[in-house]
């Protein structure tokens, strides 16, 4: 791993917050609430950059441009904290234009997930944790934030670990309309599947299934693999809701190049199994399919992992903003999940 990682100190009440399309834009109507929500419910100073404010045509022929934002915000003494508007499928094609000593000179927490954890794994390499959240959904769907999302995000922006990691007591992968407000059916949680009997510490690596799958492709941003050794490896699966084969194929692959059996624990996302623009209908039982693929793939190559499933991170509401390059400490003779 980095020689140190850097947690990038806790925000004030009152502190400036740069917003920033690393990714795709949203609309003005929710970049408006989701920057409200920021003044109203967390005491935060949203500032909004250029890049947040253009249309995709622009940020997807502009990745320097996108690239630059960031780095702006990062150097800028007066922001503690960038949040990305939302995610999308583009920000691998910023990442060469990123200069790391402009994103480590000065410590600054960085919110983003999804397509952004393709800049949480740049980050990860240089040493620099980094936060599961956007505005976009995080801070925009529903008339109110969940009460859930609120007390983790809260953490996130204001203390130095989230803690320990309790289970929702609720969870829902509705689509929100933002026509109607009508508020989603949420269900009972059916509670989080363990793996293994021993506990361990790691740090946190990985994140959206489909960022990982390209950094493994393009092998330009991993870390030397010997850095992974005693990580925990996060993994979640976005409304794409890959067949659980296909995500079983690339654990496979990770396990063929000596990847797998170097992480000590799993964590595991509840997936997300709805999506108005999905081209199938996962079944029923998706969840319990996509375990039972990961679980063969631990079996073959990492059988002493621990492993946990149907954790509050992801695609699937509510959410942990959960930090990749903090410590994850699984230890599942109580069942019970802590992020220092």
């Amino acid at each position: 791993m980095p020689a140190v990682f850097t947690p990038p100190p806790p925000l004030d009440a009152g502190d400036r917050v740069a917003v920033v399309a690393p990714s795709r834009p949203i609309d003005e109507s929710q970049l408006d609430r989701a920057c409200a929500r920021l003044r109203d419910v967390f005491s935060l100073d949203p500032v909004v950059f250029e890049s947040a404010r253009r249309d995709w045509e622009w940020l997807r022929d502009n990745p320097a441009a996108r690239a630059e934002d960031v780095m702006t915000a990062f150097e800028d003494p007066s922001i503690r904290g960038v949040i990305a508007v939302t995610g999308g499928d583009d920000q691998l094609r910023i990442l060469p234009h990123l200069d790391p000593a402009r994103l480590t000179a000065s410590p600054t927490r960085f919110f983003g997930f999804s397509d952004n954890d393709n800049l949480r794994l740049f980050l990860w390499t240089h040493g620099v944790v980094s936060y599961g959240a956007t505005l976009h959904p995080t801070l925009t769907v529903d008339p109110e934030i969940h009460p859930y999302v609120e007390r983790y995000l809260r953490r996130a922006f204001f203390e130095r670990s989230l803690g320990v990691v309790e289970p929702a007591s609720e969870w829902t992968d509705d689509w929100f309309d933002f026509d109607t407000e009508e508020p989603r059916e949420w269900r009972d949680n059916p509670g989080r599947t363990w793996r293994g009997d021993e506990r361990v510490t790691g740090r946190l690596w990985g994140g959206n299934f489909s960022v990982v799958k390209w950094h493994l492709q393009t092998r330009r941003y991993l870390p030397n693999p010997d850095e992974l050794d005693g990580a925990v490896l996060a993994l979640e699966t976005s409304e794409d809701v890959p067949l659980p084969r296909e995500v079983r194929y690339t654990l496979r692959s990770m396990g063929e190049r000596g990847l797998l059996e170097r992480f000590d624990g799993v964590v595991v996302g509840r997936p997300r199994t709805y999506s108005p623009e999905l081209e199938w209908e996962p079944p029923a039982d998706y969840g319990a399919q996509l375990r039972a693929e990961l679980l063969s793939v631990l079996d073959a190559y990492s059988p002493d992992a621990t492993a946990v499933f149907d954790v509050e991170f992801g695609h699937a509401d509510p959410t942990v903003p959960l930090p990749l390059g903090a410590k994850a400490t699984l230890d599942p003779a109580v069942e019970r999940l802590r992020i220092d």
